[in-house]
Parts: C-alpha cells; structure tokens; sequence
C-alpha cells in the first residue's frame, strides 16, 4: 500500500526557509591539559572521561611527553639508593607514556601530541620552568632528539596501528618564543628542532600530520622580530592610548612558514596560541596590562586565514592549541559565570575561522604554579579539583548539543539542526549590551569579578521553528547568576580555603542546579522558544531525552 502519511514539512524559521551553513565544533575539538604526568591521576582521569562523555572532547593536548616524571629517555639504570648505573646506550621505556595513551584512546578521544619538553639527559639547561622542573632547551645531540622522536611514534604505530596514528596531530614543543621560559635557544634554534622533528616523525609514515611553531602570542610591536625577544620594543605598545587600534599580529608564524618553505620542510598544519592579553614594558620599566577587545580572537584567527591563504601551504589546518580570557592559572575570572557566557559567545563567532580553539584547560588538576590554593582559585578548568561544574562546564554541554548546520544566527546565538538526525536545538547568550567592546577581563580575587553581575540589560528571545513533529519536547537549561553560579555559592559560605565533605556535597548541588524547564511542539508542528535572559545568562534548547 502506498504510504498515506503527510510529507514532512520543511523547516522554517521565523517565518522563512533557513539558508543553512556548516558549525563547526570547534570548542570540542581539542581540550588543554597540564601536564602528561598528570593524566595517570584518578580524578584527571574521572574529569576527562567526563569532557568527552558530556562535553564531546575528541583530543586533548598536554606538555611534558618526554619530561623525567614520565620515564621515556633511560641512559641510567636507575639505581634509587644505589649507584646510578650508565647505561651502555640509552632505551625508550613507554610504560608510563602507555598508560596515559592508552586512557585516552579508551575514553573515546584521541591525544593532540605536543612534543616535549627535554629530557635531562639530552638538555643543554635543565629544570628551567614550574615547580616540577621542566626541562626546555635545545637538545645537545639533535640526532638523538629526532631518534626519540622516531621511536616514540614507531612505539605508537606499533601499538596502535598505523591508521589511528594518522589521525592524531604531531605539535612541535610549546611557545618556544617565551625564552627563557619555555625555551632557552634563539627563534633558529626552534626552527632548526622543528625540522629534525618533522622529518622525524615522517620517517615513520610519510602521511603522518606534523605543524608548529605553537607560539604565544599575538603582538602589535616588533619584540619577537630578532632571535630573541627585545622587551625594549614594546615602549610604544605600553604607550599606547588605543590598544585595539594597533596592528596585532602572530609572533614567528610567517618567519615559520618562509623557513619550512626554503628547506622544504613539511608543514600540515599552524597552531599558535590566542589570549586576548598582553603586558608591554614602557620606557620608565614600568608593566602595563593589555585587555583587548571582546572580539580580539575572531580578529586574530581572520589574520591567521589570510597567512595561510597567501603561504606556500595554503591548504594547512589551523589549530590554536591554547585559548581562554586570559594565560593565568590564577584568573578568578576563570571560576565565574561572566567566563561563561564570554566563551560562548567566541566559540560561536569563531566556529568558521578554525579547525579547533582549544580550551585551555578542562580541569583544575593543573600543576604549572603548583596545586591551587583552595577550591575555586582561578584555576583554567572547566571543572575544579573536587570535580565541581563551573558555569565554563554547563556553557561546554550546551554547545556540544548544537547540531553540524546553523539555521539561524542572531548574534546572541544559534539554532542549528543535526545532518544526520534532524534533531534541532539551540544556544542563546545575554553578553550584555552595556559592555560594548569590553571584555570580562581579568581578577586577582573573586569579589572583584562580582561587579559585573551589576551590568546590564535582560534580553528577551523570541524564536518560531516550523515543521516540527508535533508533540516532541524539549528540555531548556540556563546558568545564570541564580543557576549554577559555584564560586557564587562559595563565596557565600564565606570561601573557605578547605572544604568539609558537606560544604562539597552541597556546592556539587549548586553547580548543576540550573534553571530548568520544558517546550512542547504544537499540533501543527510549531515550536516557540519566548525566553527571558538575565544578564550573562546562556540557555540551552535541545531534545528531551
């Protein structure tokens, strides 16, 4: 019998036929993390299998591969409290390594290998950066950096098969323009590692994906244009009236691309890293901290296009490796629902401009200046120690919601409808209109961030969705001052340092405490989504499960 039911109407929006474009699910694409070490903890472990499980997490980027803690490059025996034994050659031990690739892979995710830091043995100066003592300097035998290199991507083909590697990205070290932080050589001395490295990992497979340079930041002044940086460059920076209407442009990423070109080195992708921060030195000394505009990221990720469209690689993919409101694990900001809606709103502005915009980072567990004090001290997470949704955490779960095909973008959000399902949901925003170019910045304390709770207006959203089955439900969440505000409830208990089992117990129901309702389709198909936005608020519309 031919089939009587009615065709399905096609969907319109506000009264009109969506010109549908692609969405991009750049916020999932990678997360940050501290460090590898850090990985082989129960609760890093718990907080991960979390982000891919609610968040969609499919890569995670972390330093310290081949860090001593990690036991990788063995030219001793090891000896404890006996003589430390030299090795006749050195050996690749990969059980550490092995534990946390493993981990990842079986949570569903797969790793974004950053390669580094150096270990002891090889380092021309060791325990340069963090309480842990990372090691990042050139290596003393480049041949026998790029024979670790090779052997630890040989270890992973070998494990993992050679069609799950060609799938992970190879990231050459971490902001090697930071000297002497993350790196003690000269910008040569970075580009001459990358070719040893690239050539490295091709000589295991020639289709395996390798990029750098990784740097940090952009800058408008010439203080990166030597081999070192030249704080004395930045005088007109810190002199500046207005910052944003200076020339921000990536450090070393041109100077990277015509390099790897002369000596024809590969290059299948571009990272840097994006903080919409700067400090300039002025020519008294003193330290002038830079905030730029809110939409300094949409900004710098257009320049980076347009590098990459008029360089010899012009089909190269572009990964920033590191995004957040600011580089500080000591940001309050970082704890509060202002951080919320401000990455929201960038994740969505931004979804054209990149393959991934990586978080940094989706926990607390991060050691770099040691373990936080107390639990909620501008850590990067999107969860703290204790594993405690941050207004971060709920702004994540209600992006990874969004279908792969926007069907209206307002400006203040997106409706969006899954390719393969049909399923439509939505993310809303109120970044408030009084803050105009302004962004949350950054705090030394939580009370300071409480001022922009005063900003203003409430917004009001008002949707129609048409040719939907009638009946279908669905769920509407959002975190606002009242719903979900942690580090608010926190604050009111007087922010004590260490926490009681109940006072945690208590702020976990806080946290996931959202302001929750439900829409029903009519019987003609009709949606209406009519919301009211307190200021910061960000609401999700998706599927009743």
């Amino acid at each position: 019998m031919p089939d009587s039911s009615p065709a399905p109407q096609p969907l319109r929006v506000d009264g009109r036929v969506p010109d549908e474009r692609p969405l991009r699910h750049v916020w999932n694409a990678c997360l940050g993390a501290g460090r590898a070490n850090e990985a082989l903890r129960a609760d890093w472990q718990a907080h991960f299998r979390e982000a891919v499980d609610v968040l969609g997490a499919r890569t995670v980027r972390f330093h310290g591969l081949f860090h001593d803690d990690m036991f990788v490059y063995r030219a001793t025996y090891g000896g404890g409290f006996g003589p430390d034994e030299v090795l006749a050659e050195p050996v690749l031990t990969f059980s550490y390594v092995d534990k946390v690739m493993d981990f990842v892979l079986d949570a569903g995710a797969r790793p974004f290998v950053e390669l580094g830091f150096m270990p002891r043995a090889l380092a021309t100066q060791t325990e340069t950066l963090f309480w842990w003592k990372a090691h990042c300097s050139p290596p003393t035998d480049m041949a026998a950096w790029a024979d670790l290199v090779r052997g630890t991507v040989q270890h992973w083909v070998d494990r993992y098969g050679l069609d799950e590697v060609r799938q992970w990205r190879f990231e050459v070290w971490n902001e090697p323009n930071l000297v002497p932080h993350f790196w003690t050589g000269t910008r040569t001395q970075y580009f001459e590692l990358y070719e040893a490295t690239a050539r490295a990992v091709r000589s295991v497979d020639e289709r395996l994906l390798v990029g750098g340079p990784s740097t940090s930041v952009f800058v408008p002044d010439d203080r990166y244009a030597g081999e070192v940086e030249d704080p004395t460059r930045t005088h007109a920076t810190a002199a500046a009236e207005d910052v944003d209407a200076l020339d921000w442009r990536p450090v070393w990423v041109e100077e990277f691309i015509a390099w790897c070109a002369e000596h024809e080195v590969p290059v299948d992708f571009l990272t840097t890293h994006l903080y919409p921060t700067d400090f300039a030195f002025g020519a008294n000394g003193e330290v002038r901290h830079i905030r730029r505009h809110v939409d300094a990221t949409s900004d710098d990720l257009m320049r980076m296009q347009e590098i990459i469209a008029a360089s010899p690689y012009p089909d190269a993919e572009l990964h920033i490796t590191e995004w957040s409101t600011s580089p500080s694990s000591r940001d309050r900001m970082h704890d509060t629902l202002f951080a919320a809606t401000y990455v929201t709103r960038a994740f969505l502005r931004c979804a054209d401009l990149t393959d991934s915009l990586a978080y940094w980072t989706f926990t607390d567990v991060f050691e770099e200046g040691g373990a936080g004090l107390g639990p909620f001290h501008g850590g990067f997470g999107l969860v703290n120690e204790q594993g405690l949704h941050k207004p971060t955490f709920h702004a994540f779960a209600m992006l990874a919601r969004l279908g792969d095909r926007v069907l209206l973008d307002t400006g203040h959000g997106v409706v969006t409808q899954d390719s393969a399902t049909g399923a439509v949901s939505a993310v809303f925003f109120n970044y408030p209109a009084d803050m105009g170019r302004r962004p949350v910045g950054s705090a030394d304390s939580y009370a300071e961030t409480r001022a922009l709770a005063q900003v203003g207006p409430a917004r009001r959203v008002r949707h129609v969705v048409e040719g939907l089955p009638p009946g279908a439900r669905f769920a509407v969440e959002r975190v606002d001052w009242e719903h979900g505000n942690v580090a608010e409830a926190w604050h009111a208990m007087g922010e004590p340092l260490n926490l009681t089992r109940e006072q945690t117990a208590r702020l976990r129901e806080v946290a996931d405490d959202l302001w929750r309702t439900e829409l029903v389709v009519d019987a003609d198909g009709v949606l209406e989504i009519d919301l009211d936005l307190p200021p910061w608020a960000v609401v999700s519309v998706a599927p009743a499960a």
